[in-house]
């Protein structure tokens, strides 16, 4: 049976097999810490690779929601020859290994290898394909999401004034290709600024590439330029995704959020953050900050740029408190921080 997709009009990268995609014993994923430079794929044949790939960041932001599942596809091709139990037992692991490719996020991938993991063993019980379970699983998931953060992506639309000029931090993956699919059916235009996102440059690399693709007036902003441009170029709206936002309001996102959420505050910038909210992360202490490795900071494309003995850190994201948020955009509409709890008043929502 085909399934009806929803990657219409996306953007390259946000196309589904641009993204992570099993076939024939093999994930191929997208390798993001290139692109647009190079337009090459990562192809794992374990599931421990998919993983890896996640840790080594070949593919960011959303790309781990469907990596993680097609991991659960290739997981399945690695057991198929094993008895019933033991497939079962092998994809319980798989999928707490996969969930766990990066702690932040971690409860944000075992929604999606959950639910992997249970039509898997369904399907197993019923002698049917475990491969075949998880990608129908995992392109469901994609629908779901992409669906729902069109509504996110409608709402952000509206907030952005014709001809205007928003400023986005990271890679925001499926907010990025609604937004753009809104603007364009309405007839919108507005100019974009993309911080570079230091020291993986996805702002550079992912956002801008996007937004320039589908024909947005774009321009690149290093890390150090946020004050310039809120002072000098008519920024209207500071906008993100969020890697986590909490049931208090506090939000994480990558790092360097924080002191843009700052410096928007000061110029009276409004900072719109979008995604929908983890039900099981209370308050900003449920948020774990991923430190990662510093060589990252200390290198760029490879080449250290420091002298031997100088020493750097990484933590990957950043907390930005309630207060310097002006409305945490969802598909049940547009919360203040201090009443983003109220989007459990309708009950938890399929998403991942």
């Amino acid at each position: 049976m085909e399934i009806k997709r929803m990657d219409d009009q996306m953007p390259f990268l946000l196309r589904y097999e641009n993204v992570a995609w099993y076939e024939d014993g093999a994930v191929r994923i997208l390798d993001r810490r290139i692109f647009p430079t190079k337009r090459e794929f990562v192809t794992c044949t374990e599931y421990a690779q998919v993983a890896q790939a996640i840790a080594d960041m070949v593919t960011q932001s959303a790309g781990p929601y469907t990596a993680v599942g097609m991991g659960m596809a290739l997981a399945a091709y690695q057991a198929k020859d094993k008895p019933a139990e033991e497939q079962k037992a092998f994809l319980q692991k798989a999928a707490k290994d996969l969930a766990n490719a990066r702690p932040t996020t971690a409860n944000r991938y075992a929604k999606v290898t959950g639910a992997c993991l249970e039509k898997q063993i369904e399907a197993i019980d019923r002698g049917e394909s475990a491969i075949d379970a998880a990608v129908d699983v995992t392109i469901a998931s994609l629908n779901r999401r992409y669906g729902t953060m069109q509504l996110v992506g409608d709402r952000l639309e509206e907030l952005i004034p014709e001809g205007g000029t928003i400023l986005t931090q990271c890679f925001g993956e499926t907010i990025i290709g609604t937004l753009i699919r809104a603007a364009k059916q309405k007839g919108k235009h507005f100019r974009v600024f993309c911080a570079e996102t230091r020291p993986y440059m996805q702002g550079a690399r992912l956002t801008a590439t996007c937004f320039a693709e589908e024909g947005f007036d774009t321009t690149l902003l290093t890390d150090n330029m946020i004050a310039y441009a809120m002072e000098r170029e008519g920024i209207d709206v500071f906008t993100s995704a969020a890697d986590s936002i909490a049931r208090d309001g506090h939000i994480a996102n990558k790092i360097g959020s924080f002191q843009i959420a700052i410096l928007a505050d000061h110029f009276g910038v409004p900072y719109y953050v979008t995604g929908i909210p983890d039900a099981e992360k209370k308050t900003k202490d449920d948020i774990v900050i991923e430190m990662r490795d510093p060589e990252q900071v200390l290198t760029i494309n490879g080449v250290r740029n420091t002298a031997p003995g100088v020493k750097a850190i990484y933590p990957s994201f950043d907390i930005v408190p309630p207060e310097l948020i002006r409305g945490i955009v969802t598909d049940r509409g547009v919360f203040a921080p201090a009443d983003v709890d109220r989007y459990f008043d309708e009950g938890e929502k399929a998403f991942y």
